[in-house]
C-alpha cells in the first residue's frame, strides 16, 4: 500500500500535469485536498483506476493523510502543486 501512495504522489504529476489541461488530475488533486469530500465519495470517484479492495484501502489511507492535516497545510500543498505545474520544467512534458 505504501508503494501505491508513492506512485500517487510521484507518477501522476509526471504523467499528466494540471497545467497541460489534464482534467482528471486536476479533479483528483482537488478532491484529495477537499476536506469536505468523504472517503467514500473520494474512493468512489477513483473506482475506474483501482484494481481491487487493497488499492481502494490504500487510496483511503492516502486521503486520510490529507484529512489529518490543518487547513493551512492543505492550502500550502495546493500552492506547491500549482507552482510545480506552472514551472518550465513541468511544461516540457
Amino acid at each position: 500500500m505504501k508503494l501505491l501512495t508513492v506512485l500517487l504522489l510521484v507518477a501522476l504529476p509526471l504523467c499528466c500535469s494540471a497545467g497541460s489541461g489534464c482534467q482528471g488530475l486536476e479533479d483528483i488533486v482537488a478532491n484529495t485536498l477537499n476536506r469536505n469530500l468523504s472517503l467514500f465519495k473520494f474512493t468512489n470517484g477513483l473506482t475506474e483506476f483501482l484494481g481491487g479492495i487493497t488499492n481502494s484501502d490504500a487510496v483511503g489511507e492516502f486521503k486520510q493523510c490529507f484529512l489529518d492535516q490543518s487547513d493551512e497545510t492543505l492550502k500550502n500543498i495546493g500552492l506547491m502543486l500549482r507552482i510545480i505545474y506552472d514551472s518550465p520544467w513541468c511544461a516540457s512534458f
